[in-house]
């Protein structure tokens, strides 16, 4: 294996993958990177077991096609203090990669290719085209009600459904609930769903931009997609998913509408005095305006009034504060409307007439 190649050909795809490497491994080979060199391309492959990434570059020169395991790290360390103009060559000598940058040279030990865990044929029963514009709108609507490290394991992750036309992502932690779905008319008839692990959604919005659509390939066990130079994978929770409509309230009257500024405003205001552990604050409703409470063990108390557009009915009802502008963060409109059934049920927040994107908060007892 020899190639000579620019710095940035081979740092981009190095930066792409290196997300996935766990910096303490329980095998040292899911600390390195496969390097697979053929007659026309590089492809950089890491992977968590959980999750893998290859990405893809064109090399200057190839002199000869072969692979190797190197250490992640230390290879993208070694290009990042590179020159930006620097020519790199990679050359394996013995079981040594022997990495070359004008008078700059690196011996990095290496590990066999054929022990390196790769996910092949993924065997996809559907496959969605979807924008990354969407798909973004998708993850980063949702993302931040996944539970973590919770013992019910299908809630680590966000449930991807599909239905006839329509896209939906689903996350929620037992106390609060995101919800966001996009059109997409070649969704296919039959509804399916799987759920996408934590891991795997934050990468894949890292990964995400605003560019050419993106081929999602959905199999039994794995969920595909392919970003122009880079393939994303990842396992699938197996796991069944809470009936998630069950928990969204039937909403009446009780509707608030609010500048969306001045609520969140108001809200971190409050939070300051909140319980550091439970962060609980109080909603006192009543005809055209809301008042906002929060004590602490320590005695301390902070108030806040706002005026709203509200003619429902007077209530008083407690809600964790992060999980309010958790909900408000991602609603991408100047005024937010907020449905309330009573002073023991969940709300529900979203852009005034807004379907596409819901948030549930359950209350909490003060």
């Amino acid at each position: 294996m020899k190639l000579s190649t620019s710095r940035e050909s081979l740092l981009r795809p190095l930066q792409a993958v290196i997300g996935v490497v766990e910096r303490r491994q329980t095998m040292p080979i899911l600390s390195n990177v496969l390097l697979v060199v053929t007659e026309k391309d590089l492809s950089v492959t890491a992977t968590d077991l959980e999750v893998e990434l290859v990405a893809r570059s064109v090399p200057d020169d190839i002199s000869s096609s072969g692979e190797i395991t190197v250490p992640a790290r230390k290879l993208l360390d070694i290009c990042r203090a590179l020159p930006e103009d620097a020519v790199i060559k990679l050359q394996l000598e013995g079981d040594r990669l022997v990495v070359k940058a004008g008078r700059s040279r690196f011996v990095l030990s290496t590990l066999p290719a054929a022990d390196f865990p790769v996910i092949e044929d993924i065997q996809a029963d559907r496959t969605l085209k979807l924008s990354q514009t969407d798909t973004h709108e998708l993850l980063d609507k949702t993302h931040f009600a996944m539970a973590q490290q919770d013992v019910r394991y299908y809630l680590n992750g966000l449930l991807l459904e599909t239905g006839a036309g329509f896209v939906r992502a689903v996350a929620t932690d037992g106390h609060r609930l995101a919800l966001c779905e996009v059109p997409l008319e070649d969704a296919g008839e039959d509804a399916q769903q799987v759920i996408i692990p934590r891991k795997g959604v934050l990468e894949l919005q890292r990964l995400l931009g605003s560019g050419e659509e993106i081929e999602l390939a959905i199999g039994s066990n794995h969920i595909r997609a392919e970003l122009g130079d880079i393939r994303f994978t990842s396992k699938l929770i197996d796991g069944r998913f809470p009936d998630y409509e069950r928990v969204i309230p039937v909403l009446g009257d009780n509707m608030l509408l609010a500048s969306r500024e001045s609520l969140r405003g108001a809200l971190q205001r409050a939070a300051i005095l909140s319980n550091e552990k439970y962060r609980g604050i109080r909603l006192e409703l009543a005809p055209k305006q809301v008042k906002i409470q929060a004590n602490n063990p320590d005695q301390e108390e902070a108030q806040d009034e706002l005026e709203v557009d509200y003619d429902g009915d007077s209530m008083e009802i407690g809600f964790n504060v992060n999980y309010l502008l958790d909900a408000l963060g991602a609603v991408q409109s100047e005024e937010v409307q907020i449905g309330f059934v009573d002073a023991n049920s969940s709300c529900v927040i979203q852009a005034p007439g807004a379907q596409r994107a819901r948030y549930v908060v359950m209350p909490m007892r003060l």
